[in-house]
């Protein structure tokens, strides 16, 4: 039988997603607790990768075997057992046929980061600190830019084994609120898939925008050039949180 989880995890002790000899990853410590709840050691697998210090709310993992312990209710005992930093918050019975990574329709991330002259100790676990407070509303006018199929061969980091660079981003919003007397900013991307360090790339691009290091011309030209270089630079890992995948109709009911 092949189960179908909703996990989220704070990836800042993690060393990434997927399983790596001799380092803590989030499949490795959800494999290890699914082997002592089915008895026989479970493969997990999961939509996508997600680098060190990447957080998610809502990624969806899979796994085949057979156990007592009704589909609906194994979120509940494998989190029992799992540690504060990973959790799986909702378990199901698998469609026929599915299959978490190739069934993806499009995956939505959120980067946040605050701005303030000193770290402040609420936020900078899923957020990340930067001095320079940026202009939203330059921010927000060159989204359309990035909106729809491009090639984002400039926006990937040195690494990426993807066959295409050509992606499609369904919305890029930019949005402010006030958290603790701080100034927060959410950069929340939807897309058909995102190539490595993509989302923290252009984010940074965002955010040089608005702090008027860059504009919208630099945006179009890294489009027509795939020049990684005249980009603002990737900002850090734990800004940025995996929120939703998608596939089309619900897998754990409404």
């Amino acid at each position: 039988m092949r189960y179908v989880f909703l996990i989220a995890y704070d990836g800042t002790h993690f060393a990434g997603s997927q399983r790596q000899k001799n380092a803590r990853t989030v499949q490795g410590v959800l494999e290890e607790t699914a082997a002592g709840i089915f008895g026989t050691p479970v493969r997990i697998a999961l939509s996508g990768r997600t680098d060190a210090g990447v957080h998610a709310a809502g990624q969806i993992g899979q796994a085949d075997g057979d156990t007592a312990v009704p589909p609906g209710k194994l979120a509940e005992v494998m989190s029992r057992h799992l540690p504060d930093d990973v959790k799986v918050l909702k378990s199901a019975a698998a469609p026929e046929g599915f299959d978490c990574t190739r069934a993806v329709r499009q995956k939505t991330y959120c980067y946040r980061f605050y701005c303030s002259r000193t770290e402040h100790p609420l936020l900078s676990r899923y957020a990340v600190r930067l001095e320079r407070e940026p202009e939203l509303g330059r921010m927000r006018a060159v989204c359309p830019l990035i909106e729809g199929e491009h090639d984002f061969a400039a926006f990937r980091a040195t690494g990426s084994s993807a066959r295409t660079t050509v992606r499609t981003v369904f919305s890029l919003l930019a949005d402010h609120r006030t958290v603790y007397g701080v100034p927060m900013y959410e950069i929340r991307v939807t897309g058909n898939g995102f190539l490595y360090n993509m989302v923290r790339i252009l984010a940074g691009e965002l955010y040089a925008v608005g702090c008027g290091i860059a504009d919208g011309k630099d945006i179009l030209s890294a489009f027509e050039t795939g020049e990684r270089a005249k980009l603002y630079r990737t900002l850090p890992a734990a800004g940025l949180t995996l929120e939703h995948v998608d596939y089309g109709f619900p897998l754990f009911g409404i």
